[in-house]
């Protein structure tokens, strides 16, 4: 006992003396910026608050403002660059800026780095069906290490935007549908690339994003409007974008949509009130590209001017590629439209960043070490391919997998041999060449011998359809093997910003394709390729397996190997519904009752929030994956039937692997409060743990619920639990049986 008062004394000093340290260099932070904020001119000032990419050397922003990159640095026009991919040009243009204007402020460099630098992993709706935090958190922190290598200060990264609509085409960037697990996503990829010294030489800032409700854009539309409920907003979609400014994230991003019919560019309520009074956010906000100038079009501002002032007072600090600041900044000053005051407070917040990463005592840190050793380390390609392996979803087993060994294997479809598609959409400085493919991957493990290849058909940017001759090939080769993989879906080009889809189905063509390989009465194994979830009935019946391979990134191939081979056992769970059908969109697990709910998800009624030519529920649900093994749940205790508020709610569940082979499941614990002050979801999770069981082992697990987890946004907008009566369910889904109850006092 007195070690472990002890222990927490010394925890509580150490956490005291944190605290106390980030204060100090905060407040030295603000008073050098100050310093600095004296000695500048308006136009500098405003340089410091936009945000350039160049193009052939020349940076161009609207209404015909041109410079050549040079003047405008020297000049102290920029005050960031986004997208400058070689370290050395970086480190040039940095040198400029630092040698060669009046006030030697440096640059900070942007890139998009979201599911990886150089060492690419699994796109991060395929991450989060890891349900491993510490893997997440590692993910970025590599990212991270490679980036300064590579001259990069900060990340537009992460993205916290809850999607339940898979026709959004940028889900795949995202933690899927729940915002309890996309919360704690989000924090753990924040402390991932800051660390806990955003000064050290392997660490880069992050950026929430998209600030805010960009992933409820109606009918799924990229960039299209978002108009919701302040209670649903505050319940579903800020959680994650709280955790990861708590997490400590010194940027954020403007969203491209509109808020309660204001772009949140420009909504002051959203990035002032909202932002910096009520969650507390100390940093500087970035818009999205051109999305302040965008605002005319959404036709909130006649002009260039008029979309730089509704920003600026809005307290956005960066405008990304627009180049409205600095083409009107001082001219709305000089007008009386926007106090210098205001001005000089923008430009503190983002020099303050800046000054945290450590770019005025060494502006050359990133991008300054070798770059040898610093990419593709061995101990991160093998991490790569376990992360992968652990987020891929085996959606359907008929006993095909695992292959036996000496199995002849034909491998057939547009992605089994396509280095550039399992990077996915955001590839970051990525090269296809490091990319490690599934037939690769196969050959090495079971033989070349024993892998018959063929492409059969095309699915990309550019070329899309059958190879002529290419069904005849693949049933060819079909015939003289034992067993079909078939990857299929959609490719990596078909995710990410700008790809929204109304349908989202395996294309015509490929299953055209599985249809003949059908015909050969082969067992076949359907590999998925996808940035989403999709509607893929017609896969699922007609194979024997199905194994949700996503875009798994640069060891992508090994991953599959690993788990078809059953040298690894599968462990993903969705955290995103799979629908049955298109047309049941939005369809998720934490939906609401109505006073007339469906009496079955899975049957077609009337008179009830219900379809009448098709059942409610999804093909998969959120949480859902299967293993080689089985694992059983039973004997649910509710440890605490009565919790006061404040209180911990402990539940405990026993866990058996009745299977032969050892693997990974990830438990699940869901809550409803049954009366409450607004209707509640019928489900929501509110715990996890991903546990390892060898065959026949058991474990009891315990979980460890606050009442303050189960808080949420009454009518006042105050955020609070309720006293009363909780249901409560622990499983390997959002399906899950097993129920008790318990009460807060």
């Amino acid at each position: 006992m007195k070690r472990f008062l002890l222990a927490l004394t010394t925890f509580a000093l150490v956490a005291g003396a944190v605290e106390a340290k980030t204060a100090n260099e905060e407040q030295e932070a603000i008073k050098f910026a100050n310093n600095i904020i004296k000695k500048m001119t308006l136009r500098e000032k405003f340089g410091q608050l936009e945000q350039f990419v160049t193009r052939k050397g020349v940076v161009t922003g609207p209404e015909g403002v041109k410079r050549d990159i040079e003047s405008a640095i020297r000049n102290g026009e920029v005050g960031s660059f986004l997208s400058i991919r070689k370290p050395e040009e970086a480190l040039r243009l940095q040198k400029m800026s630092v040698e060669e204007s009046r006030l030697g402020i440096p640059l900070i460099f942007g890139y998009d780095i979201i599911h990886g630098c150089k060492v690419i992993f699994p796109e991060n709706l395929a991450m989060a069906c890891s349900w491993n935090l510490e893997a997440v958190e590692r993910a970025a922190r590599v990212a991270a290490e490679e980036s300064v290598a590579a001259g990069i200060h900060w990340t537009f990264s992460p993205m916290c935007d809850i999607s339940v609509d898979p026709r959004w085409s940028r889900v795949s960037e995202g933690a899927g549908e729940d915002p309890y697990l996309g919360a704690k996503i989000a924090a753990a990829m924040v402390r991932g690339y800051q660390g806990d010294d955003l000064s050290s030489d392997k660490t880069i800032a992050a950026c929430v994003k998209h600030f805010a409700a960009y992933g409820a854009a109606q009918a799924g539309r990229d960039y299209n409007t978002v108009d919701m409920s302040e209670l649903m907003f505050r319940n579903l979609y800020l959680p994650p974008y709280k955790a990861a400014l708590d997490a400590g994230a010194v940027t954020v991003m403007s969203s491209f949509n509109d808020f309660h019919g204001v772009p949140a560019s420009g909504n002051k309520w959203l990035l002032y009130d909202l932002l910096r009074k009520e969650l507390g956010f100390k940093g500087f906000v970035v818009s999205d590209w051109n999305a302040v100038h965008e605002m005319i079009i959404h036709g909130v501002a006649a002009n260039g001017k008029d979309a730089a002032e509704l920003a600026l007072k809005a307290h956005l600090n960066m405008d990304m590629v627009g180049g409205d600041y600095i083409a009107y900044g001082e001219q709305l000053v000089k007008e009386g439209r926007i106090s210098e005051k205001l001005v000089d407070e923008l430009v503190r917040e983002v020099l303050v960043i800046k000054y945290r990463l450590g770019l005025f005592e060494d502006p050359y840190r990133y991008g300054s070490q070798k770059q040898e050793g610093a990419y593709y380390r061995p101990e991160h390609l093998a991490f790569a391919r376990n992360v992968a392996a652990e987020s891929m979803v085996l959606l359907k087993n008929n006993g095909v997998l695992p292959l036996q060994k000496g199995v002849k294997i034909a491998l057939i479809g547009p992605f089994a041999d396509s280095q550039i598609d399992q990077l996915g959409a955001w590839r970051g400085l990525g090269e296809k060449e490091h990319s490690i493919t599934i037939r690769t991957a196969l050959e090495e493990r079971f033989g070349k011998e024993n892998v018959l290849y063929t492409k059969a058909c095309e699915c990309g940017r550019y070329k899309n359809g059958l190879i002529e001759g290419g069904i005849e090939e693949a049933v060819k080769i079909a015939e003289q093997s034992d067993v079909i993989l078939l990857s299929m879906g959609l490719s990596g080009w078909h995710s990410g910003e700008s790809r929204s889809r109304a349908e989202i189905t395996v294309p015509a063509d490929q299953q055209q394709l599985l249809d003949a390989l059908k015909k050969t009465g082969k067992k076949i194994v359907v590999l998925l390729a996808t940035g989403r979830a999709m509607d893929i009935r017609n896969e699922v019946e007609k194979s024997d397996a199905v194994l949700l391979t996503w875009h798994g990134g640069t060891m992508e191939g090994p991953a599959v190997a690993d788990l078809v081979s059953g040298d690894k056992n599968p462990s993903g769970h969705l955290t995103m519904s799979f629908p049955y059908h298109v047309g049941q969109i939005p369809v998720h697990y934490n939906s609401k009752n109505t006073g007339r709910p469906a009496k079955s998800q899975f049957k077609a009624q009337g008179y009830s929030a219900s379809y009448v030519d098709m059942q409610n529920a999804p093909l998969f649900p959120f949480g859902y994956g299967l293993s080689y093994s089985e694992f059983e749940y039973s004997d649910l205790k509710v440890l605490t039937p009565t919790v006061e508020l404040g209180g911990v709610v402990k539940v405990s569940v026993k866990v058996t692997n009745k299977g032969k082979y050892d693997g990974d499941d990830v438990a699940q614990l869901y809550v409803h409060d049954i009366v409450a002050e607004t209707t509640r979801p019928v489900r929501e999770l509110k715990g996890f743990e991903r546990l390892s069981l060898k065959a026949g082992e058991s474990k009891v697990v315990t979980f460890e619920v606050p009442t303050s987890d189960l808080a949420y946004c009454h009518q006042d907008m105050s955020w609070k639990a309720d006293k009363g009566d909780f249901k409560v369910w622990v499983g390997a889904d959002s399906y899950a049986t097993l129920e008790g109850r318990f009460t807060i006092k």
